[in-house]
């Protein structure tokens, strides 16, 4: 692969760059936000730096991989690109007409992904002309770090689709598993009784934040608990995958959002992008 399109420069449209282009392919990044493409290209860089100042690769890499990716903020910028993953918010009325324009835009040979972590690949692409070539991509947050990526398969989903995709996958130095299109579908299906069980003691009053997190690393054994990542990842979208992982499993009371998630995002107290959220993050 030569050249990788990325729709979003948030969060995980920025994790995706960095990875795709410290493995040597080419990066169109798309925003448009030109504010939030600057901020991304800042953030790629310094997660860079990091990585030289450890020693996992030298100081050239990072000058090398940084001029790998082009921002732009325009549909047409995208047809040359063999891979164009969309990493927008979990809206599905977004992201369908994002999949439209990519159509509009990207030859037919061309992959069209989706990053979600909890909407439903099949009714992403029920409007799309050529569905066969659709799939979920879906990363882990901090994408530099974190191996695991799911390739999840839409019911008209090709194979040949799957096994690029998951070539994809593998190039970055990933290991991709092969995921059925369910809500959730697997890492996000597991930890939402982790949270929730979590917001639940705290509203009943039963442990504090600080407790609740020191007692799942310490007795646990997990590196981080469950408040500490829900800051990392970002309350707001946190809230919104349980939301759709709700719905979309007609209500079962084992997903149900908790009251203190809603109240948290309509504070705008998001987490670490905010500096504060279960914890404060001064700057």
């Amino acid at each position: 692969m030569k050249t990788l399109g990325i729709v979003g420069a948030g969060t995980m449209g920025a994790g995706i760059a960095h990875v795709a282009s410290s493995a040597g392919i080419g990066v169109i990044l798309y925003d448009p936000s030109a504010a939030a493409l600057e901020k991304a290209m800042r953030r790629i860089e310094a997660d860079l730096q990091k990585g030289a100042e450890k020693k996992l690769y030298d100081q050239p890499h990072v000058g090398k991989s940084l001029s790998r990716i082009t921002p732009k903020s325009s549909y047409e910028d995208f047809a040359p690109c063999e891979l164009v993953i969309e990493a927008a918010i979990e809206d599905l009325a977004v992201k369908r007409e994002i999949f439209t324009n990519l159509e509009r835009v990207c030859a037919p040979g061309t992959l069209i992904a989706s990053n979600t972590s909890s909407l439903s690949i099949t009714s992403m692409a029920s409007r799309l002309n050529i569905p066969e070539r659709f799939a979920g991509i879906h990363f882990f947050n901090p994408v530099h770090v974190m191996k695991l990526v799911e390739v999840v398969a839409g019911h008209r989903t090709s194979p040949a689709t799957v096994e690029r995709a998951s070539a994809f996958a593998r190039l970055m130095g990933k290991t991709p598993v092969s995921v059925r299109d369910t809500p959730g579908f697997i890492v996000n299906r597991v930890a939402r009784p982790f949270y929730g069980e979590a917001l639940r003691l705290l509203g009943e009053g039963v442990a504090t934040v600080e407790e609740i997190d020191r007692i799942v690393k310490h007795e646990g054994g997990f590196r981080m608990g469950p408040f500490e990542l829900m800051d990392l990842i970002g309350i707001d979208v946190n809230f919104a995958v349980t939301q759709s992982v709700y719905e979309q499993t007609f209500g079962e009371p084992r997903f149900r959002p908790h009251p203190i998630q809603r109240k948290m995002v309509e504070a705008g107290l998001l987490g670490r992008k905010t500096q504060r959220g279960f914890y404060d993050y001064p700057e």
